[in-house]
């Protein structure tokens, strides 16, 4: 049996790797596989935004325009420029999507395009032989 060079073995695992505690699956274990792990990360991301909307009551800014000195400012800001960015890339998917046969060829069916086959003539003319264009 050959393993892909990604996935431990688990028969020869150390018993206190991550990986020997789910015997079913020999997957890798990354960081946030494990439920405790997005948790902390959840955790640190609310208290660093408690810490800093109490900040707010704290520190002086330097405002240039006025409404920046209204309570929360960025935090609205970045959370409407977010809203936005994700409509914006709604509507310039429908704009640039493309059908799902896209990149299959001429509309035969056969998935050979003339791109393809000249593309097999030129690799062939080349003999394995590498240019150098551009190191």
């Amino acid at each position: 049996m050959t393993n892909h060079p990604n996935t431990p073995n688990v028969e020869s695992a150390d018993p206190e790797s991550p990986a020997a505690d789910s015997s079913s699956s020999a997957e890798k274990l990354y960081l946030f596989d494990k439920p405790k792990n997005v948790k902390r990360l959840m955790r640190g991301f609310y208290t660093s935004c408690v810490l800093l909307v109490l900040a707010e009551f704290v520190i002086h800014r330097h405002v240039v325009h006025p409404w920046e000195g209204l309570f929360g400012f960025h935090a609205l800001y970045g959370f409407v420029a977010c809203v936005v960015l994700v409509i914006i890339a709604t509507e310039m998917r429908k704009l640039l999507m493309r059908d799902e046969d896209y990149y299959d060829g001429d509309g035969d069916g056969d998935g050979d395009s003339a791109d393809t086959k000249n593309s097999t003539a030129v690799n062939s003319d080349h003999n394995g032989e590498h240019d150098n264009v551009g190191c």
